[in-house]
């Protein structure tokens, strides 16, 4: 059997030499940094994993969960540990799109009296922001937001404001109170990397909060970093320009047009509860984050398992159920489940 072709980026047939630097070290300061997040953000194993992946990927996440899961306490901490400046908001439903963006505001020259606009920034202007509970304002507002997210700038008065790298958005989602809650169409969650789903802690994790909080909260106040932003640009770089193998490629494709319920690939089960697939978004996703967790694991190129371990992430809010899986129960992530068992997977791992 003939040996797996491997595809590289066009552009460059090897890392830059920033890159190679910023890759070198990258799983053994990834292995302190899960440590120490961990220690603080008590379980929560995946979802701490799967948030550093879209960091270092500098790709969006959205946190659904019920209310007191660490949700804050653990961007923050991440944040604090790559030494980048971080920024919660509270959504609600009054809020416009200028309280998130920034806005332009007269101001007089006392000297000369002469009057000119001035641009204020807003929360936006940050590295990593938390958007909590996103679904409680408006959909313009929502939308001003995730239009800084696609093209990481602000315009406002005429003027286009560049956002700093790395720009981060963490948004979060309560699924519990959905009464006066405005969620966001299926569009502008394709805009979001991951998804990632938090419950409540198993009983020893949360024993271990319970017994130690004070200890908890001193170490969220003096977290060392152990990453910078200049970091974190390089590791970008880098990991776009990891090498992945053909069948690889392959796999991650199928998965997506499976989700289709147009494809021939599309399994019956699937075909029946979906009413949307992925789009191609889904797949650049699933790419990327399996890139980013071979460098993590000191990998030279992604297997078809790194596709497999971040398949629920990537494809649980691009894939939309229909009726008939409301009424029995059937949810996406078993639906994505059922994929990963249905698609064939290639000889080569």
């Amino acid at each position: 059997m003939n040996e797996p072709t491997t595809t590289r980026p066009a552009a460059s047939n090897a890392l830059a030499e920033d890159g190679v630097r910023a890759l070198a070290s990258l799983a053994d300061r990834h292995q302190e940094l899960t440590k120490r997040v961990r220690s603080i953000v008590v379980g929560q194993h995946e979802v701490v994993e799967q948030a550093l992946v879209a960091l270092f990927c500098q790709g969006h996440a959205l946190l659904v969960g019920p209310p007191g899961v660490a949700k804050t306490l653990m961007i923050r901490v991440i944040a604090q540990s790559m030494s980048l400046t971080f920024r919660r908001v509270q959504f609600t439903p009054d809020m416009m799109p200028s309280d998130i963006l920034g806005s332009e505001i007269l101001q007089t020259d006392h000297a000369t009296g002469e009057r000119s606009m001035r641009f204020v920034p807003g929360p936006v202007f940050t590295n990593v922001l938390l958007a909590d509970e996103i679904n409680r304002t408006p959909p313009k507002t929502q939308a001003a937001l995730l239009e800084a997210m696609a093209e990481r700038q602000v315009s406002a008065g005429g003027t286009t404001h560049a956002l700093d790298a790395p720009f981060v958005v963490f948004a979060t989602q309560n699924p519990i109170e959905q009464e006066g809650t405005y969620p966001l169409p299926e569009a502008q969650l394709d805009r979001f990397m991951l998804s990632l789903t938090l419950t409540y802690p198993k009983a020893n994790h949360e024993r271990a909060v319970l017994m130690h909080s004070e200890e908890i909260a001193r170490r969220s106040e003096s977290v060392e970093p152990l990453f910078d932003g200049r970091d974190l640009v390089a590791i970008r770089r880098a990991i776009g320009e990891i090498p992945v193998s053909d069948h690889v490629v392959d796999y991650a494709l199928s998965l997506i047009r499976a989700t289709r319920p147009d494809d021939a690939s599309c399994p019956k089960t699937v075909k029946r509860f979906v009413s949307w697939g992925a789009g191609t978004r889904a797949g650049q996703a699933l790419l990327l984050g399996a890139r980013c967790l071979a460098a993590l694991e000191n990998e030279p190129t992604p297997s078809v398992s790194h596709v497999q371990r971040l398949a629920p992430a990537v494809l649980r809010h691009r894939v939309l159920v229909n009726y008939t899986a409301n009424a029995e129960g059937v949810t996406t992530d078993r639906l994505i489940e059922h994929l990963l068992q249905e698609i064939p997977q290639p000889a080569y791992k």
